[in-house]
């Protein structure tokens, strides 16, 4: 068991993105010292809602900058420092046309930067990795593969590559890159937190992720005429945060932790949605059929490799261990999608139609 010292500073790179902001929330409400690693603590409209939490909570927070190519750049926020919580990576499913450079170079050589970093400080005892159940499964196909129809953590994908699904290829290796890191050592141990697609609200209105763009999606009228037999696993961003807390200090923790309320597909999301917030935008009540999605999948953004290997297959995920070890009670992430959703009109982002 690792013994943390509460009163020490805890390290969370990508402080300002979606997650690492709840992640400061729930330390600065906790009363933590906090080291918050951004690219620029200089660029206002990036920090200005960490440094107002930091002004409402007992805790403390100082901004350091760093970059996940820039080797050393993370050592100054470690000092003295027990628990090291890596969250920046890059999140795209889209709009990129280098997959190596946009997803897997950053998360490969971001996480081999903070571990050489956490090499060279000696108060490091605990990293928190943030990384996915993209490292678990790659296509919704790989489910025939469990023994169960569950997928559980004692799972890697296998099935995905820079050319396909490279996305979920980055977190597996990754993640794969840490464990191996903490096998030629004793001094630090490593938990990583593998959530499904997050949703839930967010702290700035600069966050950018691959749920608000499907959220988009819902409230633009992409799938006004119906929706592909896709299912993912959701779970709320606050238990996502809150996981990485007690991951931090609860001894026992150890290994990965799948965080997942339930697994939904994209129709049975739509009709979430407009069960909590009406008939006034086009959400989805019918399925596309598979053989004409494959047809007109390239003019969406999308593989018929992809559709061949994950439209049509129902995935399942075995949140047990974040249960026992770490005490999470998953909310309703049908009702995280109604609030994702209404603060995207609120900001902006989707035409008001309440």
């Amino acid at each position: 068991m690792t013994q943390m010292n509460k009163n020490a500073p805890v390290m969370v790179t990508g402080a300002s993105g979606y997650l690492g902001s709840w992640i400061i929330h729930r330390l600065l409400s906790d009363g933590y010292t906090v080291h918050a690693t951004v690219r620029d603590p200089n660029k206002a409209a990036s920090v200005a809602h960490l440094q107002k939490m930091a002004e409402q909570f007992s805790g403390t927070l100082h901004l350091f900058k760093a970059d996940l190519l820039d080797d050393g750049s993370f050592d100054a926020a470690m000092q003295g420092c027990e628990v090291v919580m890596h969250t920046a990576s890059p999140f795209l499913m889209t709009g990129y046309t280098d997959a190596e450079a946009a997803l897997v170079r950053p998360a490969l050589e971001g996480t081999r930067n903070v571990l050489a970093a956490v090499e060279r400080t000696h108060s490091v005892k605990r990293v928190v990795l943030t990384s996915s159940v993209a490292a678990i499964y790659g296509d919704s196909k790989d489910i025939e593969q469990t023994p169960n129809g569950i997928f559980d953590e004692s799972m890697w994908n296998n099935s995905s590559s820079v050319s396909h699904q490279p996305y979920q290829y980055s977190k597996a290796v990754a993640e794969r890159e840490a464990w191996q890191w903490v096998e030629r050592q004793q001094r630090w141990d490593l938990v990583t937190i593998n959530p499904a697609l997050i949703m839930g609200p967010a702290l700035t209105k600069n966050s950018q992720s691959a749920s608000i763009e499907i959220l988009q999606e819902f409230g633009n009228g992409t799938m006004r005429m119906g929706a592909p037999k896709l299912w993912t696993g959701l779970v709320d961003v606050r238990d996502v945060a809150l996981a990485h807390v007690r991951a931090a200090f609860t001894p026992e923790a150890k290994g990965r932790y799948i965080l997942c309320d339930r697994t939904l597909n994209l129709l049975e999301m739509g009709k979430a949605l407009r069960e909590r917030l009406g008939n006034t935008y086009p959400f989805p009540r019918t399925p596309v059929p598979t053989f004409l999605f494959w047809l007109v999948a390239p003019l969406y953004g999308y593989t018929r490799a992809f559709v061949s290997c994950n439209m049509g297959y129902a995935v399942a995920f075995d949140h047990t261990r974040s249960q026992q070890d770490l005490q999470i009670e998953y909310r309703d992430v049908r009702d995280s999608l109604a609030e994702h959703f209404k603060q995207l009109i609120d900001d902006g982002v989707l035409p008001n139609r309440l």
